[in-house]
């Protein structure tokens, strides 16, 4: 090698130093909260957060998979996340992804209730890049819980979730100042920046907590948009409509895929505190509970009806949300499936159970209910294509392992 040729390998190195170091000091934060080692990807440039078209476009319309798992709310409970992926056969004993090239929705509200949240975000961003590499797919949605949080609405937190959120303050503080110590790297942003010091409500010794969820989870926070941006808020794959709490046929009109953009960039810090206005109050798309009562002859099947006639192919909607004490299962002639069991001990610690679609064996619960695990393909085959059973009072829960 000649010696210009030197010279301008060692300048390349040089230049690149600065980012290496920041990826070293990003990977090192991470593995110090979560416990994964997870390597930092490309940023996404988008130069105008105002105009989502720097950005590719969220997942609205998926074709029909072979195989596809719905989870529904995990509310901060990773032990009980991990049971029901496990139950449906997308890791192993060593939590690695081995779902090969199914497609996995999870509904939304990982966060609150429980003190896991933030492993949780960490192990399924894991499982996406696994998942992927095996042909597969993970989708994370907004329910409720993520929108309330964005909006520094904290009702529902519990004190193991501000220390966890405390612990990745400390390490995600530690990073910066690393990196403040590298020339060439722009100085990192004060993520404390606005942020208030103390709150009305709180007690004094809870406020560095409220503080770091506040800085990591309002819009454009380190959190937020590293991984609740990355959400859908609707979703259509196949014949299937995913959605946290329901969707009305204004929201179809006002459009499925304006809607994740528009949230989106909400979360990405482009316009404001507050969410849009088809995320609050109880017609929002996540709050929505007409399909969901857990007394069938309760739910609006008309509109339920309508709204599905409206969205090309469409049989059923798929939701979250709403507990359903009995399980998994199915409102207006399977039309409305609920699939929130209230699976994380902050909601009563209900048993694990998931939706399986595949295309040979139409719908399917996968439980870990004992009460219907000897009766073949989970107990629950009812009609030939749509293998659920119907709404119905609560069953006697027995705990067991996944």
């Amino acid at each position: 090698m000649g010696g210009e040729e030197e010279a301008e390998t060692q300048t390349s190195i040089c230049k690149d130093a600065p980012n290496l170091l920041s990826s070293f000091v990003d990977t090192f934060v991470d593995f110090s909260v979560s416990g994964l080692f997870l390597l930092p990807t490309p940023p996404l440039q988008n130069p105008n957060p105002s105009i989502s078209r720097s950005l590719p476009p969220l997942p609205t319309r998926l074709p029909s998979p072979s195989r596809l798992i719905a989870v529904g709310d995990l509310h901060g409970d990773l032990d009980k996340t991990k049971q029901a992926l496990r139950l449906a056969g997308l890791i192993d004993a060593s939590d690695r992804y081995v779902g090969g090239s199914a497609t996995v929705v999870q509904v939304g509200d990982v966060l609150d209730r429980g003190g896991d949240e933030l492993k949780i975000l960490y192990f399924l961003e894991k499982l996406k890049r696994e998942a992927a590499r095996s042909g597969g797919k993970i989708i994370t949605m907004n329910g409720n819980h993520e929108i309330m949080n964005v909006e520094g609405d904290f009702r529902f937190v519990t004190k193991t979730a501000l220390d966890e959120f405390r612990v990745w303050e400390q390490w995600f503080s530690v990073g910066n100042k690393m990196k403040g110590l590298c020339q060439g790297l722009e100085t990192p942003t004060d993520p404390f920046k606005g942020v208030p010091m103390s709150f009305h409500g709180v007690r004094r010794e809870f406020f560095d907590g409220f503080r770091a969820r506040a800085a990591a989870l309002r819009p454009n926070g380190p959190i937020s948009s590293r991984f609740l941006s990355q959400n859908v808020t609707v979703l259509v794959v196949g014949d299937s409509v995913f959605v946290h709490g329901g969707l009305l046929p204004q929201h179809v009109d006002y459009g499925l895929e304006r809607i994740n953009e528009e949230v989106r960039d909400w979360i990405n810090g482009s316009s404001g505190k507050f969410s849009p206005q088809y995320c609050r109050g109880r017609n929002a798309v996540v709050w929505l509970r007409k399909f969901s009562n857990e007394v069938a002859q309760n739910c609006d099947c008309a509109t339920l009806e309508h709204v599905l006639k409206t969205v090309p192919g469409a049989k059923r909607m798929i939701m979250g949300h709403t507990i359903q004490t009995a399980g998994i299962n199915g409102a207006c002639e399977n039309r409305a499936i609920r699939i929130d069991v209230g699976m994380s001990r902050g909601c009563g610690g209900g048993l694990p159970e998931v939706l399986e679609i595949s295309k040979n064996s139409g719908l399917r619960i996968l439980t870990s209910n004992p009460l219907y695990q000897n009766m073949g393909n989970a107990g629950l085959n009812v009609g030939k294509e749509e293998l659920l059973i119907p709404a119905h009072g609560g069953l006697r829960e027995v705990e067991v392992k996944a």
